[in-house]
């Protein structure tokens, strides 16, 4: 069985190659994309797979933009931290649905479920891919809090979130430095991937805040910020160039 893996969580994609060997060894992982932009790419440039394992919050967005971008005639298993799109998945009778972190059991089930479907499912399944969809809804401000206060803070003031050790940041524009409790997975999901992007493990950054890109040595990009960082902010060589498209055009 040939496998796209869709997900940008390097330990989440290592974990779930884990499981497959485990439970199917005569697998085969023939790629892992890690944005709704290399997905769509993928899958215009590489003969189909057998099954893909897609997470549905990608570094650009939501994986439910991928169907909208372009025709997807591949059964799908989605994966997600969260289960507030449950619905959403099962509307299109997908094949099933795993909450991370994904144990053994739950995905050799929805592996075995996916045998047994006949082509007539497959095709009843194709036909209802046009409904996955969702209007999402994006915040425009964060309550944050300090001491016994609430801090209502604009994004349009935020230059980035930084994360390290488990404790965020939020990094103001003004040169403010406010913690805040959720994490970056749960933050950019607010957010618009227009304004905003996954930079790395450590960075969501504003695209308005981005003063400068250093082509490095390894073709990563460095990124320089209108306020001070406490570490540098490197974009991957195979994210540069949807990060290049970003800048100049929004999320691709």
């Amino acid at each position: 069985m040939r496998i796209l893996i869709v997900e940008d969580e390097t330990v989440a994609y290592e974990n779930l190659v884990d499981i497959l060997v485990s439970i199917e060894p005569d697998v085969e992982v023939v790629g892992n994309t890690e944005s709704i932009f290399q997905t769509v790419e993928w899958l215009k440039r590489n003969p189909l797979p057998d099954l893909i394992l897609m997470d549905i919050h990608l570094s650009d967005g939501l994986a439910f933009s991928v169907f909208e971008r372009i025709k997807v005639e591949t059964p799908v298993i989605f994966t997600t931290a969260y289960d507030e799109y449950a619905i959403e998945a099962f509307k299109v009778n997908s094949i099933d649905y795993l909450l991370k972190p994904i144990k053994a059991e739950e995905l050799q089930r929805a592996l075995v479920k996916f045998r047994k479907w006949t082509q007539s499912d497959l095709m009843h399944y194709f036909a209802r891919y046009s409904q996955l969809s969702i209007e999402q809804k994006y915040i425009d401000k964060l309550l944050v809090p300090l001491k016994d206060k609430l801090l209502p803070v604009n994004l349009k003031d935020v230059s980035c979130f930084y994360t390290t050790d488990r404790n965020t940041y939020i990094y103001m524009k003004d040169g403010n430095i406010y913690p805040y409790s959720r994490t970056l997975e749960q933050i950019y999901s607010l957010l618009n991937p227009v304004d905003y992007c996954r930079a790395n493990k450590q960075y969501i950054i504003a695209r308005e805040s981005v003063t400068n890109i250093t082509v490095w040595f390894d073709s990563r990009l460095l990124i320089t910020l209108d306020v001070d960082v406490p570490e540098r902010i490197y974009i991957s060589k195979n994210k540069a160039v949807e990060f290049k498209a970003w800048i100049v055009n929004g999320p691709h």
